[in-house]
């Protein structure tokens, strides 16, 4: 560790409730270098073997980091890992050289994985073999401190007086060779990760919540994978202006060609063809090349194979037998949105309101972002069909069927039994 950085690693811990001294913040230490200098690139079988004997000699939580090439790759695959663990130092890995981690998932076991934002890197990192028995989420972890900003960047500055190097989050990480500017700033990403996760673990039993941060961690950990959305075309930006059914098909078929030929290229969507360019074709819904050329999106440098092959998507749309046109919208498994709850259900309408109400006050009492304390999904579940008897043991259990955890539950339960049986919000 460099002087800075042990002058830094010697500052106290900032709290959300902290001033800045003085009325002036303290000047953050720049953090420009590795503490071992920038580790090579693993990328080939022997390599890794020795990655693996250290990390499984070293000792304590794991740093864990993955970065993506979203925007530029089709799919969310990782195009480097970077770990870092006391006794074994810092390791940058290339998954595609190395596709198989489950290795080094083995020489980890069940020690605890330190990430930031868990859920953005926990699939890619499923994807190549590493799956942790134990997290700590440092960004989950300064939500519920009360932190105003998680980023990384935000946190190691605030919480430990660093500035860490910014600049190269939304490269072209696919890129080989990678710049050693980007390799540096992939290092400097989990050098300090253990010692944020510690500052932050401190804090939080000051705060008495550490309980809660570890029941969190816990449902990260032991979430299944999501299942592939249903409809993924219906996401396309500018959805919103179509409105005819044969228009939806357009959307679907051309979304469906475009995937295809995005996966085969292995490049972003949005780089074969625009989400705009879509909308635009299914409002025109044009009759031949020619038309569609004159369309945003379908202009000069689209070649004529190209225009063909969208024009045939169009096409196929607009031979669909009426029957197998997409239907508007999307089936809703829950309640319909709340602003059609007034002239639906006034009831629960009102019960909505009242445990809106009192989940943002006791969110504020707590310090916490009121998503946080029970999602606004929950809730509105729960006022749509509440027990019929709204009791504590009763939306215990309601809550508990939709997700919460014990600590949500603990805290939540008798303002939402008010809520339910009055109408009106509890004072937290």
């Amino acid at each position: 560790m460099t002087d800075a950085q042990e002058t830094a690693a010697d500052t106290t811990l900032r709290t959300p409730e902290d001033g800045p001294p003085n009325g002036l913040p303290p000047a953050p230490v720049p953090l420009l270098e590795p503490r071992e200098g920038i580790p090579e690139v693993i990328a080939d079988q022997e390599s890794l073997d020795a990655v693996v004997a250290a990390f499984a000699a070293g000792h304590g939580p794991v740093a864990v980091d993955a970065e993506r090439a979203s925007g530029y790759r089709y799919g969310q695959r990782a195009y480097l890992v970077q770990l870092r663990r006391a006794g074994a130092g810092s390791a940058l890995i290339d998954p595609v050289g190395c596709p198989d981690l489950s290795a080094l998932d083995d020489a980890i076991g069940d020690a605890e994985w330190v990430l930031h934002a868990a859920t953005q890197d926990l699939p890619c990192l499923r994807d190549i073999g590493m799956v942790p028995a134990r997290l700590f989420d440092t960004e989950l972890a300064g939500r519920l401190a009360g932190f105003a900003r998680v980023g990384l960047g935000a946190m190691v500055e605030s919480v430990l007086g660093y500035a860490l190097e910014k600049g190269h989050s939304a490269v072209d990480w696919s890129t080989r060779p990678l710049p050693e500017p980007w390799l540096r700033y992939a290092a400097l990403d989990v050098e300090l990760l253990v010692d944020l996760r510690d500052a932050l673990e401190a804090e939080l039993e000051r705060q008495g919540k550490l309980e809660w941060a570890r029941q969190e961690f816990a449902a990260i950990a032991a979430a299944p994978p999501p299942p592939p959305r249903k409809d993924p075309w219906r996401r396309t930006s500018g959805m919103h202006k179509v409105r005819r059914r044969r228009q939806m098909a357009v959307v679907r078929e051309l979304w469906t060609a475009r995937d295809l030929v995005a996966q085969r290229r292995d490049v972003s969507p949005g780089k074969v063809l625009s989400d705009a360019a879509i909308v635009e074709a299914a409002l025109a819904l044009p009759a031949g090349t020619r038309s569609l050329a004159a369309l945003n999106g379908f202009g000069h440098r689209m070649g004529r194979r190209q225009l063909e092959q969208w024009q045939a998507a169009i096409d196929r749309a607009r031979a669909l037998p009426e029957a197998e046109l997409p239907q508007p919208g999307q089936p809703v498994a829950g309640p319909p949105p709340p602003r059609a709850w007034a002239d639906k259900d006034p009831a629960a309408a009102a019960r909505l309101s009242a445990a809106r109400a009192a989940v943002t006050a006791l969110a504020e009492r707590l310090g916490l972002p009121q998503e946080n304390l029970i999602t606004p999904d929950t809730v509105r579940r729960l006022c749509w069909e509440p027990p019929i008897e709204a009791t504590a043991d009763s939306v215990a259990r309601a809550l508990a069927a939709h997700g919460a955890r014990p600590w949500q539950i603990e805290q939540v339960t008798p303002l939402l039994v008010t809520a339910l049986t009055t109408g009106r919000a509890a004072k937290p």
